[in-house]
């Protein structure tokens, strides 16, 4: 027991000779003063091992995504969100599991959770949840999430704007232009078969496919997707002249923004494998970082071919929940990136998992991301605690209120392409509520009580 007190004693000394309060000043410093100043780091408005989950509420965001609030005892909120498109109920179903819960127990929290969510938006509720409990987490200790994953390889995160369509290839090159004007270093197009789809000659079979839910035109409303038949099933075929004129968008974007910056290609449409290889192949010359989900993500052996096909890079994964489903296309390099949503891949620490198993198999990672600027930080954290990361889409840039949402953190939020990693306790954002409260879906109340989702309902065990 002596020696016990005596180095307790030798490493107060220490520390509080380190910190500036030499032995003499301690001699005639107050003890109380001693103890203060010894003391100044620690938070005393949390307890984390008595921190508990009390309650679990919504605020729908018009634009952005609906937001996740959970409260605790001790008075410290985590904020996450459902991925854009998804319906706050996949993460309302889930207060009944974490409460009463200590949230700084994330990973046995996610475990019970993991089962409710799904690929798709399907898998927002659960990912928001657990970025939440980081939140809490963090703001219990005192640092931020990414030092509770192991820590940071950079500073700053690199970050790639999406650019949404123009119909005229010289119009679209001018758009982008001014995206390297805003300071953008890294570039998305999004150039699809609709485009082209009025010119003759372009497309085989386009007359069925533009008569489907959603067809060539883009998102459908009524039917909510993008048409409902999967890529290799549609029969759509791209001519020469199709080619020819899709590369018009390239050819005029490269030749107004040159060759240093990285440019990517989202989406081409719902072709096959053949046509996909087609325009991959088209597009060499024009040096894009990826061509992004040619075909649906669950065709492992389709992608395969499609990436061997060509040099073009490729990239898929913004719908894929948890590791276990990104393993074939990694294991398999069927892709050269893979490309998680931390919104809906499982949240903050599965997208690390997920990226450190792509870096053993030599397989780059860039961050999706559309929804409020909460779980855009929270991603950050996971870019930034995994080696091979690349980029992070940012899919507001041209809404000028999305900032607005959050406060404590730098403003603007993305500066000169890049964002400064938060070293903020937790994600290292809070809700800016009058903003949000303007800014709510129409019908929804801001963190409206949820009482009617405390009770568990059902047997979810998955073994007997």
């Amino acid at each position: 027991m002596g020696n016990k007190n005596n180095n307790s004693r030798r490493n107060f000394i220490k520390k509080a000779s380190i910190g500036g309060l030499s032995l003499a000043g301690m001699s005639l410093a107050p003890l109380s003063d001693q103890i203060a100043y010894a003391s100044q780091g620690i938070r005393r408005n949390s307890s984390p091992s008595d921190l508990k989950i009390t309650d679990m509420r919504i605020a729908d965001v018009q634009g952005a995504s609906p937001i996740i609030r959970i409260y605790t005892n001790q008075g410290l909120l985590g904020h996450g969100d459902v991925r854009d498109g998804g319906d706050p109920r996949y993460a309302l179903m889930l207060k009944s599991r974490i409460l009463g819960e200590n949230p700084c127990n994330v990973e046995k929290l996610f475990r019970i959770i993991k089962q409710f969510g799904h690929h798709g938006r399907q898998g927002g509720g659960v990912s928001g949840v657990e970025m939440a409990l980081w939140d809490l987490a963090g703001k219990a200790y005192g640092v931020p999430v990414y030092q509770m994953l192991g820590g940071k390889y950079r500073d700053k995160v690199r970050v790639y704007s999406d650019t949404p369509t123009e119909p005229d290839p010289a119009a679209f090159a001018r758009r982008m232009q001014g995206r390297v004007d805003q300071g953008y270093t890294v570039l998305k197009m999004d150039i699809k078969i609709n485009l082209i789809a009025d010119i003759p000659g372009t497309l085989v079979n386009a007359e069925f496919w533009k008569n489907q839910p959603g067809g060539l035109r883009g998102w459908n409303r009524e039917y909510g997707s993008y048409g409902r038949t999967d890529h290799p099933f549609t029969r759509v075929q791209i001519t020469e002249k199709g080619i020819e004129e899709l590369m018009k968008f390239l050819e005029a974007t490269r030749s107004q923004i040159g060759y240093e910056i990285p440019l990517g290609v989202d989406h081409w449409g719902h072709l096959g494998v053949n046509e996909a290889i087609k325009i991959n192949r088209a597009a060499e010359p024009y040096a894009l970082a990826y061509s992004e989900d040619s075909v649906p993500w669950y065709y492992t052996d389709q992608w395969r071919k499609i990436t061997d096909a060509s040099s073009t890079p490729t990239v898929t994964g913004e719908d894929i929940y948890g590791l276990e489903s990104f393993k074939p296309l990694i294991d398999n390099r069927a892709v050269d990136i893979v490309h998680p949503d931390p919104n809906s891949a499982g949240g903050i620490l599965e997208t690390k998992r997920i990226g450190d198993y792509a870096e053993q198999h030599g397989v780059a990672m860039m961050l999706h991301h559309a929804a409020s600027p909460v779980s855009f930080m929270g991603s950050v954290h996971s870019a930034a605690a995994t080696q091979n990361f690349l980029w992070l889409e940012h899919h507001s840039v041209d809404d000028p209120w999305w900032e607005d949402l959050v406060t404590d953190t730098k403003k603007p939020i993305v500066e000169d392409g890049y964002i400064t990693v938060p070293e903020e306790p937790g994600i290292g954002v809070e809700l800016n509520e009058e903003v949000v409260k303007e800014h709510l879906k129409e019908g929804a109340e801001f963190f409206a009580p949820t009482p009617e989702w405390d009770e568990v309902r059902s047997w979810d065990r998955l073994w007997s």
